[in-house]
């Protein structure tokens, strides 16, 4: 056995080293051949689980906008309580709109009562509050395989769809009310009444609620639920709009988790457990289909009929859902938690190739994981159940590639990520941020906005012709962060100028980086002095003004590992050593809050997906801190 044993590490171990020195030779199948792996992450890159970020290199132009912060005292969905378990969002463009579908538990997953909340945006960027589209449903006394489930009994949501535009114009909301009897059952099971659907208007009002598809093999029908059928709708348009929902075999096979009804209806019902279903159309004509868990299959028939499921080895997913689709530049994306611990929902990367198939690139999209506030079961710590766009449901202006998230299964995010997906910056950064209009044409910078932190184009305090770069802080647990990649460069002067036009809770913090996140060197602003260096290699701080700008030049030599400190055109200190050793400079980071990349300083006890239960809540987590507010101008950087 101990032989056997012996024999099967040293295969593993030949595979492994194989993949990362010879990833072209190991990965040479084609496009034609890729039945039994219809995806492969061809890279040697693979991110350091000890660091929220992955010591990944950071794709550019990333705009991370918190949609929905949770709020359990200050409801921003309204009510009494705020619902802090929320969850599982979906995102459309339709009508010049983004539309946002999110689930919501009062506090953690799998626990009644459920109900399913909708947001709208023109921008992507400045959110609608949430309203309830399907409300909470209590159910009739009923027995499902064996438990007995109490009249009164409230359901839970769970769907893997969440919007459907239809060839007639019309845009549906789709949800699924289900039971939980045991919270680590799951609900989804095949148990429960039923699919519902409603039309969104382009009003922005609702059409009521139909069932759209019932569990009749637990003896679901329209005698028994809360909702009409979709048919005794009089609206023609809804009905049709609905129908082809029905027919449409590849969009629905999302909805097999839930449902597993042997009836017809689905054309794959896999033997695997296979969960939440995304899918790509390849260049080819084949679709691929990504379900959690690594599980992959190919259609060449647009979803009549399926390879057999298989599971591709490289993916490594942790159960947080795979998206994939084609980008605005004809190549692909899959965008994931690529994770070698198969536990850790971080960091949210994205990998890229040019036929759907081989994907050698991979990339740090967000590395920024702040700590859960509200304790709760299966409160998963990082990015979760990432979607895109579903093909056929819009295409937003731009050839950017919209994203969501959930966030601790807490906080909704949208992501706007620049295409082509790189991390190579061809120029340094010149900004006088007077040619914006909006933070979104920042295109080049990586920007996250909070909605108690926020980063803007703002009209400079002291002269109002003039535009800065605007970072406000008033959250208790996360900050703002503006980002820029930069050539990589050895010898580099850096130029910026800074206000501090209030300081409360929170300071602004200046670094370094390369490319793997290495920082050398910190400037930090408080509220009377500038004080130098994350090792503390200078111990006298600078004295440091409120509302009058200062200029900082920065010349940092990566050969002799120090750096010399201007403050307007003073030269302050000279040959400070680097806190730790790097080769090259590769971005410049402006956050308001102090670094807090290393997973192990972060996380204390406890498995990462259950951590919401090692917390307790977080103190005063439903309440803005007194707020900072910091301006930045001319930001320059070039090799000398």
């Amino acid at each position: 056995m101990k032989q056997i044993l012996t024999i099967l590490l040293y295969l593993i171990l030949f595979f492994t080293f194989s993949v990362l020195l010879f990833p072209d030779e190991i990965f040479s199948q084609s496009v034609e051949q890729s039945v039994d792996q219809p995806v492969v992450y061809s890279g040697s890159i693979q991110p350091d689980n000890k660091f929220f970020d992955g010591k990944l290199r950071h794709a550019i132009g990333v705009h991370t906008y918190q949609a929905f912060r949770a709020n359990r005292i200050l409801a921003p969905e309204g009510g009494k309580i705020g619902w802090t378990y929320n969850h599982a969002p979906f995102v459309c463009y339709w009508n010049n709109k983004f539309y946002l579908q999110y689930l919501s538990n009062p506090k953690e997953e799998h626990v009644p009562p459920g109900r399913t909340l909708l947001m709208s945006s023109e921008d992507g960027l400045n959110w609608s509050k949430p309203v309830v589209i399907f409300p909470e449903y209590q159910l009739p006394e009923h027995t499902w395989e064996g438990y007995k489930i109490s009249n009164g009994t409230y359901s839970v949501m769970h769907q893997r769809m969440g919007f459907y535009v239809s060839p007639n114009g019309k845009l549906l909301t789709i949800g699924f009310y289900s039971v939980c009897p045991n919270p680590r059952i799951g609900p989804n099971r095949g148990q429960g009444p039923g699919r519902v659907v409603r039309e969104i208007k382009k009003d922005g009002s609702l059409g009521p609620i139909f069932f759209i598809r019932y569990q009749k093999q637990n003896g679901w029908n329209e005698s028994n639920t809360k909702y009409p059928f979709y048919k005794r709708s009089k609206d023609q348009e809804f009905v049709a709009a609905c129908d082809s929902l029905l027919n449409d075999k590849l969009i629905t096979l999302q909805w097999w988790e839930m449902d597993r009804q042997d009836d017809g209806f689905f054309n794959l019902k896999p033997k695997h457990n296979t969960k939440a279903l995304s899918y790509y159309h390849r260049s080819d004509g084949a679709v691929v289909a990504l379900w959690k868990w690594q599980y992959v299959a190919l259609s060449y028939d647009n979803g009549k009929t399926w390879s057999e499921v298989s599971i591709t080895p490289s993916i490594l997913d942790c159960g947080s859902k795979t998206w994939g689709q084609k980008t605005e530049d004809d190549k692909y994306a899959l965008v994931y938690n690529h994770t070698i611990t198969r536990k850790n929902r971080f960091p949210l990367v994205a990998i890229t190739g040019d036929d759907g198939y081989l994907f050698p690139e991979m990339y740090c999209l967000e590395g920024e994981v702040p700590p859960i506030r509200y304790q709760g079961l299966h409160k998963n710590i990082g990015y979760q159940y990432i979607r895109g766009i579903v093909e056929g449901n819009g295409n937003p202006p731009g050839s950017d590639m919209w994203l969501t998230f959930g966030m601790n299964k807490e906080d909704i995010w949208i992501a706007r990520v620049k295409v082509p997906v790189s991390h190579i910056a061809q120029n340094h950064v010149n900004e006088n941020f007077d040619r914006l209009k909006s933070v979104q044409d920042l295109i080049d910078w990586n920007i996250r906005i909070l909605k108690w932190a926020n980063v803007s184009i703002s009209k400079d305090k002291l002269n109002k012709k003039n535009n800065v770069l605007e970072l406000t802080d008033e959250e208790p647990y996360d900050y703002a962060k503006a980002e820029r990649v930069i050539p990589n460069t050895e010898k580099l002067a850096i130029e910026f100028q800074v206000n501090q036009i209030k300081v409360g809770h929170s300071n602004l913090d200046f670094e370094i980086e390369d490319e793997l996140g290495n920082r050398p060197l910190r400037l930090r602003f408080d509220p009377d002095w500038l004080s130098l260096d994350i090792g503390k290699n200078e111990l006298d701080p600078i004295p440091f003004s409120n509302n009058k700008w200062y200029k900082i030049i920065l010349e940092v030599d990566c050969v002799k590992q120090n750096y010399n400190l201007y403050l307007d055109d003073n030269l302050l200190k000279s040959n400070i050593p680097f806190n730790t050793r790097i080769e090259s400079v590769n971005r410049i980071v402006f956050r308001t809050g102090p670094w807090r990349g290393d997973v192990r300083q972060s996380i204390i006890d406890g498995e990462p997906e259950t951590l919401g239960l090692y917390f307790e809540d977080a103190p005063g987590a439903d309440f803005k801190v007194p707020i900072s507010i910091y301006h930045i101008d001319n930001v320059k950087t070039y090799s000398y």
